[in-house]
């Protein structure tokens, strides 16, 4: 029998931890295990009913055959719209791209940007995704190391790892896994520091709107002009209004590279589900009270859990500033038995059946991220079996 070998770029591509946890956690639970999972970053609300009507009459008016590959012109519409009421800035048609969820917009970004021997800056901690892309492409992935500033990327940060190869820098903010933001005026120099030397810069806007006061949501489509035609900005419906499953994404910035982004997607996943679609265009033009309602409940959560958290002995955890994620530190806690995040991650899952990421998993040794996107009452009982464990590991 042929034994089946994979390329040599997949060999180099690791599989997304985040789902290894998600996996981890199922089979536990199939066996009967009372899991606490706190590890999806996945909303636990319901798409708002409004969306799912709009995606029912699209199934009974046969809005169900192919569109154009970067989406309806109703859809591209939509997002301008969206992005112009919230910013002021208006692109055109041209300028915009809707994918199947915002992962396939960076992807398309990254893969339509760079070639061998580029260098992509990447601030760490970072989406388990980025490096992966960045090393599919067969660019080199160049990390800035943000935990000296409690997570804070600043520009002086990145004026140090840049070189001649430098050529994309990518930007989460709200950065998941920390939660943490850039501020505005930050941004704007990072952002010109970059243009300055003809580098593009990738904006991860995922968690945009679920900022928490009295810090307010900001989007690179705020920037000057000058700024903007150096910037690519990738949005996603997923965390916005609950719609992880409908896989509806979208990346404005200059028409040159979102026409390279269409002709790439042209080949590979064609147009976004036409259902999908329509259901996106009622999320973005309909009513918007089912986000206040989530960023309210997510902002109670994050009161209590990071309060919690800190009074454990062993944990020490930042106020993440947006997304909902906390990222504490269990330096303390790493011993003979537990050398690593993996570890304490592993020794969670099997002592306590509490699911968490490893913090090695976003490039940051050291630290669990912890996803606050479920119950109160499910975040209460997982941290009562975290303080458990980390009670048993210092004192036994």
């Amino acid at each position: 029998m042929i034994q089946f070998t994979p390329s040599k770029r997949m060999t180099q591509m690791q599989s997304s931890s985040t789902l290894e946890v998600l996996q981890k956690a199922e089979a536990l639970r199939r066996t009967g295990k009372d899991v606490i999972d706190l590890g999806p970053g996945e909303p636990d609300f319901n798409t708002p009913d409004n969306v799912k009507q709009a995606a029912h009459r699209a199934i009974d008016e046969n809005f169900t055959r192919y569109t154009p590959a970067a989406g309806t012109a109703e859809l591209k519409q939509a997002i301008c719209e969206y992005l112009f009421r919230q910013t002021g800035t208006r692109y055109s048609s041209s300028e915009v791209i809707a994918s199947a969820g915002g992962k396939q917009t960076i992807f398309n970004a990254i893969v339509t940007l760079v070639d061998i021997g580029d260098e992509v800056l990447i601030p760490s901690p970072y989406w388990v995704t980025f490096p992966e892309v960045v090393i599919f492409a067969g660019a080199t992935p160049v990390y800035i190391d943000t935990e000296p500033n409690a997570f804070k990327l600043t520009a002086e940060m990145v004026a140090e790892k840049l070189t001649p190869k430098t050529r994309l820098l990518i930007i989460n903010s709200p950065n998941n896994p920390s939660g943490r933001i850039i501020d505005k005026t930050e941004f704007e120099q990072i952002v010109r520091l970059a243009a300055g030397r003809g580098i593009y810069v990738l904006s991860d806007e995922c968690y945009y709107k679920f900022t928490y006061p009295p810090h307010e949501p900001f989007s690179a489509a705020s920037l000057p002009e000058e700024l903007r035609r150096y910037v690519l900005i990738s949005g996603s419906l997923s965390k916005t209004y609950a719609m992880t499953g409908w896989r509806i994404g979208y990346a404005l910035g200059r028409s040159e590279w979102i026409a390279e982004m269409v002709k790439l997607q042209s080949h590979s996943t064609s147009n976004p589900t036409s259902i999908a679609q329509k259901a996106a265009i009622e999320a973005l033009t309909g009513q918007q009270d089912s986000i206040e309602m989530m960023l309210a409940e997510y902002g109670r959560r994050r009161e209590y859990l990071i309060s919690a958290l800190n009074q454990i002995e062993g944990l020490e955890c930042v106020l993440p500033e947006g997304a909902f994620y906390a990222f504490p530190s269990i330096k303390n806690l790493l011993n003979g038995k537990i050398k690593t995040s993996a570890d304490f991650a592993q020794y969670l899952l099997d002592e306590a059946y509490v699911a968490v990421t490893p913090g090695s998993a976003f490039g940051t040794e050291g630290y669990i991220r912890i996803s606050y996107a479920t119950s109160l009452e499910t975040l209460k009982k997982g941290v009562e079996r975290i303080a458990e464990c980390c009670h048993k590991l210092l004192y036994q």
